[in-house]
């Protein structure tokens, strides 16, 4: 039998079995039915009757739907597209409000609050979707608004804001809204005319051209950004050293991604002498610093396949010294995808259990966390693949 339908019901017949770690002899007995129709189902070789259905349903605790539908993986995805619609809509069509606007300096401290929220809450998903669309409705109005004594303030709100919205939309699966974010904060930046916004602009969009596979083309726009950065640099401005330094870290990244590993690490032997300059730095939000460089070097290992070197290097990263949650759940996941790598599916697990402590919405919403995840759950030994199950039940993840 080649049908869709049963291949789907068997597979969720089969994850909720091994989460509940039951073996098939066990629940065939509660169904009524031989291990072997058990395994055949599983496998998608056989489409169970409605009697049948029903009586599996009630041996594994969830209703004939969650088997025929798999009702609740698919819960996430629509709090994702609801969270992205909302961003779209409010991107493409900004309700045209009577009241005015927040004054600037309000806007800022209220820009850099949902910020904070983003680099630091466990729940940083549902707070910061629900006030982002308000963020952009006030802000698009703000700058109609500006006049000329405001304008230069009002763009630099925009660009720190569509810095945001462009890391949320890409997290929530809307890659159009990510680029079409990007694209307005380096547009906001160059309206500000403010250099160090503008480099910060265009690490951002390094970020959307990785997440789409263009790794040389967002190679080519963090060096243009760092060397357009040199001259301030020299200067010994903190901040500009913190900027030109994220950069070298996300040209490192779109080295190795495009099989160039050795140019991804002499990249991190430039940022660490900058990092020990700055100390840790958060300037604009890119969480640059001692920490963040020994992060990004362990992901370096780990994406050209060193494995091992990763694994060894991060026992010696204290990663909740970094301020963002999202670089620590990154770091997290680097190294169950090393234990991955390794076949050691037991380590792999324990990694994703602390990133879900970390930030619980973060395993719902990383494909990279999905793929570790399903590679448990199908090559584990019986009682690891148990507990992965259990969790990808718990995010809403179809295995």
């Amino acid at each position: 039998m080649n049908d869709p339908l049963a291949r789907a019901i068997g597979e969720r017949a089969r994850l909720q079995r091994i989460a509940s770690r039951r073996t098939k002899t066990v629940v065939a007995g509660l169904a009524g039915i031989t291990p072997e129709y058990l395994y055949q189902i599983e496998r998608g070789q056989k489409l169970p009757t409605v009697a049948v259905l029903t009586q599996l349903a009630t041996a594994l605790g969830v209703s004939v739907g969650e088997l025929v539908e798999g009702q609740p993986a698919r819960a996430p995805a629509r709090a994702k597209s609801a969270a992205g619609d909302a961003l779209y809509r409010a991107l493409t069509s900004p309700p045209i409000d009577e009241h005015a606007p927040p004054a600037l300096p309000q806007l800022s401290r209220d820009i850099a609050a949902a910020w904070t929220t983003w680099q630091t809450s466990p729940r940083r998903y549902t707070q910061v979707a629900a006030v982002l669309p308000r963020l952009i409705a006030d802000t698009e109005q703000g700058l109609r608004q500006s006049g000329s004594d405001t304008a230069r303030a009002s763009q630099r709100c925009a660009a720190d804001l569509y810095g945001l919205v462009r890391t949320v939309a890409k997290r929530v699966g809307r890659s159009d809204v990510s680029l079409l974010a990007a694209d307005r904060a380096v547009r906001a930046a160059e309206a500000a005319d403010d250099p160090l916004r503008l480099a910060s602009a265009h690490w951002n969009l390094t970020q959307v051209l990785l997440a789409d596979g263009q790794a040389e083309g967002a190679e080519d726009v963090a060096l243009r950004a760092a060397g357009s950065l040199e001259s301030v640099v020299r200067q010994g401005n903190a901040d500009a050293v913190a900027l030109y330094g994220s950069l070298l870290l996300i040209g490192a990244v779109a080295a190795v991604r495009r099989g160039d590993a050795w140019t991804a690490r002499a990249r991190l032997d430039q940022a660490a002498p900058l990092a020990d300059q700055t100390g840790e730095h958060n300037i604009y939000w890119t969480a640059f610093g001692p920490t963040n460089v020994a992060m990004f070097a362990v992901s370096v290992e780990v994406e050209s396949g060193e494995a091992v070197e990763g694994l060894r290097m991060a026992r010696q990263v204290a990663h909740d010294r970094s301020p963002s949650i999202e670089r620590r759940v990154a770091f997290l996941l680097d190294q169950a995808k090393g234990y991955q790598l390794r076949r050691d599916y037991n380590s792999a697990l324990r990694l994703l259990g602390d990133a879900e402590r970390e930030a619980p919405e973060d395993l719902r919403h990383r494909p990279a966390a999905h793929a570790i995840l399903r590679t448990v759950v199908q090559r584990g030994g019986r009682t690891v693949a148990g507990e992965a199950a259990g969790l990808a039940l718990r995010i809403g993840l179809p295995v």
